[in-house]
């Protein structure tokens, strides 16, 4: 009798375990989905990219798609990101590092549909710059540049 109760307190003490187990390998799971879904790209050391957006890029919600690039700022650096494509009528996103938005742009001041914005950096962090085409007007190449600019001495 002794022996039987042994054996069905065993059974429960293993039981909480496997359980705890369970629950940690799915939560590792669902973490590696996520991180997966969404993987902003480097931007590369000369600040510029000659790319696609295609429809397995972000879906916007509105018939478009978008591209996120990251970029570590600091205090203090004056930027200007232009980004141009012959394919679709673009914007240009920077997200803080809170994911706020920190400044947009859709048409340049040359009235064609690319985007040019210049901003400020007020907190370092690592930043986004989000490509993402208007509406539906679709996918293809792009050009993004970001530059820091220099003070005028």
């Amino acid at each position: 009798m002794r022996s039987q109760a042994f054996i069905v307190s065993l059974k429960q003490i293993a039981f909480i375990p496997a359980s705890l187990l369970a629950i940690g390998i799915s939560s590792t799971a669902a973490l590696a989905q996520v991180n997966k879904l969404y993987n902003p790209i480097p931007l590369p050391g000369s600040y510029e990219v000659s790319d696609t957006l295609s429809e397995k890029d972000i879906p916007t919600g509105q018939g478009g798609f978008a591209r996120d690039y990251m970029v570590s700022l600091k205090k203090g650096d004056n930027l200007a990101v232009d980004l141009s494509s012959e394919n679709f009528d673009s914007i240009v996103t920077l997200l803080g590092p809170d994911g706020t938005t920190v400044a947009e742009n859709d048409d340049g001041p040359d009235g064609s549909s690319n985007s040019l914005l210049f901003t400020r950096i007020v907190e370092p962090g690592t930043y986004i710059v989000r490509v993402r085409s208007f509406g539906e007007t679709g996918v293809g190449t792009f050009k993004l540049k970001v530059t820091r600019l220099q003070p005028v001495k």
